[in-house]
């Protein structure tokens, strides 16, 4: 099937807004008519089977231009808008396009060099071609046919473009609407950027149901978002960990706010350590907490813990989401006892087709049908998962092993603490010892590099307390909220 004819299948006639926000308001009819009149225009004058590039913010303009291309049978590349030049120009050789959609802002600054590049006043011009004399593009396309790729930084320096295909998008989007129970009455806050795939599962998924997003791109003004919550009665909202934290660590607004459409969260894109998740359901324990693990490869979303099992099995990420089919594997390919470490294993319908023009790189990812993850894990006696670290997360001091997570996990349960990064640095005598960058609240400045090592000499063994503490004065996120490492 085309993937934007499965998401548009029971919501294209549906007289109601689906994209909401300060500065438009676009019904689902509207948004149908525009997707396949754009997705016309391409097949008469790009064709198909073509790359495309998209350089935009959360707007219509994006969405449009998404869907179309997908529906086309074109591929689309949806990149970072703050991307780089240089990285901007590795992904366009790689990619052999020389046609992109950029909003006009990204293009006067990116000043993109292509071919044919087309922005928001030149796809109204585009729009407002009469095509009421050629058919409706509803083409069911074989299931492994690309639709897009999405580019994510990898272990080197060049980033890796995940191929995704038709299949792909949805398979994961049918099982993410199953666990959640979502349906048209669904109105979800968007502060995830669409480039990266959780904020695509939830554009995908509000669509296949009928139902609503709240587009806000401005996170950094908290009063923005709460609003949004409430004056859009918004019943949904999803977030990588930075999001919870600053909203439980800096917001006395959000933590003494009331929000009554507001029906569950979810969380994924890095580990929430399980502090916060016990703040959120302390101050909302109305409000259904979602814990989700997932990865670009695997077109977003892996595991999911049911929020009635979250207290008894708190620190967990679930089990795979429906028809994934979720393991840890030990080093022999085999799947481990209870409390054994491996590595995460996934197959299914949504694992990615693999990176673009990099065999190698997939071969080392996809071994024998698997999906191996490069994270580590525990699984306990039901099958629930615990994820450990990222591999790259377990380091050596003095010889012994020691997790990166378990520090953080510490020192972010010290009253005040914002945010915690533990990172390695080279030592002459340990070969690496361990440095924790802390972002305290305002109101807790005093705190001392000395009261960190007090306080985690109380629950970590010697070698695993910090040996250098800085402080920092913000969390340093990248545009999809997610943390960067200094």
């Amino acid at each position: 099937m085309n993937c934007v004819n499965y998401f548009f299948e029971n919501s294209s006639s549906v007289e109601k807004d689906f994209i909401i926000s300060g500065r438009e308001n676009i019904s689902l009819p509207l948004l149908y008519r525009r997707v396949n009149n754009l997705a016309v225009w391409l097949r008469e004058n790009v064709g198909e089977n073509k790359k495309v590039i998209l350089l935009s913010p959360n707007s219509s303009f994006f969405i449009t231009v998404y869907l179309a291309v997908m529906k086309s049978g074109n591929a689309i590349v949806p990149l970072n808008p703050a991307i780089e030049k240089k990285g901007f120009e590795y992904i366009a050789g790689q990619t052999e396009t020389d046609f992109a959609f950029v909003s006009a802002i990204v293009e006067r600054r990116l000043k993109p060099g292509l071919k044919k590049v087309i922005n928001e006043k030149g796809l109204s011009e585009i729009l407002e071609i009469d095509h009421s004399n050629s058919s409706e593009i509803k083409l069911d396309y074989e299931p492994d046919r690309l639709a897009q790729i999405i580019y994510t930084s990898g272990s080197t320096a060049l980033p890796k473009g995940v191929m995704l295909s038709h299949k792909n998008l949805i398979a994961n989007t049918s099982s993410i609407v199953e666990y959640l129970e979502l349906d048209k009455n669904d109105r979800m806050l968007v502060v995830l950027p669409f480039y990266y795939c959780y904020g695509l599962s939830l554009l995908h998924t509000h669509l296949r149901v009928g139902g609503s997003i709240v587009l806000n791109n401005n996170f950094m003004f908290l009063g923005s978002v709460l609003n949004d919550l409430k004056k859009y009665e918004c019943t949904g909202f999803a977030g990588v960990p930075s999001h919870f934290q600053i909203l439980l660590r800096k917001s006395d607004s959000f933590i003494k706010g009331k929000f009554p459409s507001l029906k569950y969260v979810t969380q994924a894109g890095g580990k929430l350590h399980t502090v916060f998740i016990e703040e959120f359901i302390h101050y909302f324990p109305q409000v259904k907490f979602y814990v989700m693990y997932g990865q670009t490869e695997a077109t977003a979303r892996l595991s999911y813990l049911p929020p009635e099992r979250l207290k008894e099995k708190m620190g967990s990420i679930g089990k795979g989401i429906p028809r994934v089919i979720l393991d840890v594997f030990n080093n022999e390919g085999k799947p481990v006892a209870p409390d054994e470490p491996g590595e995460i294993v996934a197959q299914g319908d949504n694992i990615m087709l693999g990176y673009f023009k990099d065999k190698e790189a997939t071969d080392a990812a996809i071994k024998n049908g698997w999906l191996y993850t490069g994270d580590l894990a525990i699984k306990d006696k039901e099958g629930f998962i615990y994820h450990l670290a990222r591999k790259k997360e377990i380091v050596k001091v003095g010889g012994k092993r020691v997790s990166l997570k378990e520090i953080e996990e510490v020192i972010v349960s010290m009253t005040g603490v914002v945010d915690c990064t533990v990172e390695p640095v080279e030592d002459a005598v340990l070969g690496e010892a361990i440095k924790a960058i802390i972002v305290m609240n305002p109101d807790y400045q005093n705190v001392t590099e000395r009261d960190v090592k007090e306080f985690c000499s109380k629950k970590l063994a010697p070698y695993k307390i910090p040996s250098i503490v800085e402080f920092d004065d913000k969390v340093k996120v990248n545009a999809a909220g997610k943390k960067v490492k200094q």
